[in-house]
């Protein structure tokens, strides 16, 4: 994972569809290759430009053709000098399986939130017999107070199962200043026309299931 200066969590004024904010704000989202975080930190990155907001995005794809990791920073703010998360900067994180969310919880800053999708995907050294599962993964999200989204089964419910990421914006978007206006409007731009129906209804709920 890269490295960066930390910061604490953005003081917010909304001022109709612009944004002001007294500090850099960092989301980390983490999952595996096919997952679609590229595409959940390119709706957010645009959300956040288009309020008016300095943005700056890293993206690590490892070995994501082959299922390996990938994480996404996005760091937004009047000016944002750096564009990188080190341990404990992360305002919020965004874990698209468990397994993920174990490994980049010590990136979450101290009162920062921790979404994640109710899923384990098993890794191809543990499935070839090299290397094995950690334990307890789930209790342990729950003891740093994860917020769990069963984004496939929402996605499945809209009818459209390759959803479960834009499911997973819906839940940052509790999290984050901006209105659902300007979140509908990033997603319009980033998922194909005969999709939009679906994403929608997808975010909504995944907005819905953070709130409850």
């Amino acid at each position: 994972m890269a490295h960066a200066i930390a910061s604490d969590a953005a003081s917010t004024v909304t001022l109709g569809a612009r944004v002001e904010v007294e500090k850099t704000k960092t989301v980390l989202l983490v999952g595996v290759g096919g997952q679609g975080t590229i595409l959940a930190g390119n709706i957010l990155a645009m959300c956040a430009a288009e309020a008016g907001l300095d943005v700056k995005v890293s993206e690590i794809h490892g070995m994501s053709q082959r299922g390996g990791s990938v994480s996404t920073v996005i760091r937004m703010g009047n000016k944002v000098d750096s564009m990188v998360c080190d341990p404990g900067c992360a305002d919020v994180v965004v874990a698209f399986e468990e397994l993920e969310a174990l490994r980049a919880q010590q990136y979450l800053r101290e009162g920062g939130k921790l979404f994640v999708n109710d899923e384990t995907i098993v890794p191809v050294p543990v499935n070839i017999g090299n290397a094995r599962m950690p334990e307890r993964i789930s209790k342990r999200l729950d003891e740093v107070g994860a917020i769990r989204i069963d984004a496939g089964f929402i996605a499945r419910q809209t009818g459209n199962p390759r959803s479960a990421n834009v499911v997973l914006v819906g839940a940052l978007s509790t999290a984050l200043p901006f209105d659902e206006t300007a979140w509908h409007d990033a997603i319009c731009k980033r998922v194909p026309p005969k999709t939009r129906g679906t994403n929608l209804e997808a975010f909504a709920r995944g907005r819905d299931a953070a709130l409850q």
